[in-house]
């Protein structure tokens, strides 16, 4: 498991945005419930990173799932090999995908704040056609970032979905739902964990 001290070491952006440059895998920005704002981290990682496209979904306010799995496969099928940068509600539909498909052309999957489509209240309500969320291994290589202080996950309900999943976990502390409202913008440790991802799958494609 990662801590957020782990991620504080020094960095040298001009080597880290040369090394995202060469050889770097299509990106599939996943959101969530409502769409992801201008500020939010998905969208700043959209503007930014190379050739990174948003998976557009017909109604972000009344999720379906079946509508939002074809958007997904649909967005696959034309970006074959991407790497999934999903938000909340967007972790759950990830998991459904590999469900469906078995992870085909899914090259890595990081899944930050993965929503407990299971909770209560209004926003819960909109999740059920969601629930359960499924808890099979995932056949790609995946890292779940989650926080403690997460009104939308508990740090144990996510850390229990990494383990189903078998991907990395990454206890980010006291950080909310981690997005605008928590003050993650362009969320420059969220980049340094999603490289580590990145080469992780990348590893495993040349792997004999």
């Amino acid at each position: 498991m990662i801590t957020p001290d782990t991620l504080d070491a020094p960095s040298r952006p001009s080597q880290e945005d040369a090394d995202e440059r060469r050889d770097h895998p299509p990106i599939l920005i996943v959101p969530g419930l409502y769409n992801s704002e201008p500020d939010h981290w998905q969208s700043h990682w959209q503007r930014t990173l190379p050739g990174a496209e948003r998976v557009d979904q017909s109604d972000w306010e009344r999720p379906t799932l079946g509508d939002w799995t074809a958007s997904l496969a649909e967005a696959l099928r034309r970006r074959p090999g991407a790497i999934l940068v999903a938000h909340s509600l967007g972790c759950a539909l990830v998991a459904h995908l590999a469900q469906v498909n078995g992870g085909r052309g899914v090259g890595g999957a990081f899944l930050v704040a993965p929503a407990d489509v299971n909770r209560d209240g209004p926003a819960g309500r909109l999740l059920t056609g969601f629930s359960p969320i499924p808890r099979q291994r995932l056949a790609f290589p995946s890292l779940v970032v989650a926080s403690r202080d997460d009104p939308y996950v508990e740090i144990g309900r996510a850390e229990a979905f990494a383990r189903s999943w078998g991907s990395e976990f990454v206890d980010l502390g006291q950080s909310g739902h981690i997005n605008v409202a928590s003050g993650h913008g362009p969320w420059g440790k969220g980049r340094r964990l999603l490289k580590r991802l990145i080469d992780r799958a990348t590893a495993q494609d040349v792997s004999p």
